[in-house]
């Protein structure tokens, strides 16, 4: 069985993935949803939390573990993933990116973001003054992001959503290697109505480095409030895949 990490992206928490985590335990396997510096119950100010601070967090989890691990990261952090593969590729099973940032090395989230004139996230995130730390605004969320969310998921999950996000994590630029982060098996998950993270923007970044795996989901930016189940299912079958081609192979 495999240990799951799952990560969040920018403005959300760990409990993002409460209605995910489940499906991945009830199948035997062992799951830590991790709140990233400045998110959730780990509470820091704006200004300190940077994308290194992220990799140093999930680092410091995996590290001490005795077995290998599948990161999964959803939206801006698909660039922390691959940053923590670059310092850790021997302890990485596999990555999952869900509709996640595969950056190019010396890429950044924002320049990414900047490159896709479908993706509706950028045009209505607001920033503040000193442009430290941004806010995506309710009925922007609601509207390119929720818009295949049911209203009583809206209302459980968007209490979860902060109110600031620093920015530092979208403008740092990744530092990535074939030899290390490269090596890592990937699968991306594609989702095919998103607003956000638009689906041509997807497919350039799945161009971007060698995938082993590409599974589609008919979902916008949060399959993970939209379509948990339909969302597990299709994590478990990228490390079951990856799995039957080692047991093949061996």
């Amino acid at each position: 069985m495999s240990h799951y990490i799952l990560l969040h992206g920018a403005w959300e928490e760990s409990r993002m993935w409460d209605d995910v985590s489940p499906i991945l335990q009830q199948n035997g396997h062992t799951v830590t949803a991790i709140d990233l510096p400045g998110h959730g119950d780990n509470k820091q100010a704006l200004l300190p939390v940077t994308m290194a601070a992220y990799t140093e967090a999930v680092v410091d989890v995996i590290k001490p573990l005795d077995h290998q691990v599948i990161l999964v990261g959803h939206s801006m952090n698909g660039a922390l993933i691959s940053l923590v593969a670059e310092q850790l590729p021997e302890k990485i099973e596999r990555l999952i990116y869900v509709t996640a940032f595969l950056l190019k090395n010396g890429g950044s989230v924002l320049e990414a973001m900047q490159s896709d004139p479908e993706g509706g996230a950028l045009p209505e995130v607001v920033f503040s003054e000193d442009q430290a730390f941004a806010t995506l605004p309710e009925p922007a969320l609601r509207r390119i992001g929720f818009h295949d969310i049911n209203e009583s998921a809206i209302n459980r999950f968007l209490p979860l959503m902060a109110e600031w996000q620093a920015t530092e994590p979208f403008m740092a630029k990744v530092a990535l290697s074939a030899q290390k982060f490269g090596s890592v098996p990937k699968t991306y998950i594609r989702t095919g109505i998103d607003k956000m993270v638009s689906p041509t923007l997807q497919d350039t970044m799945i161009a971007n480095w060698e995938v082993q795996s590409v599974l589609d989901l008919e979902s916008g930016h949060f399959p993970a409030f939209s379509q948990p189940e339909k969302l597990a299912e299709l994590i478990l079958q990228s490390a079951s895949v990856q799995k039957e081609r080692l047991v093949r192979h061996a």
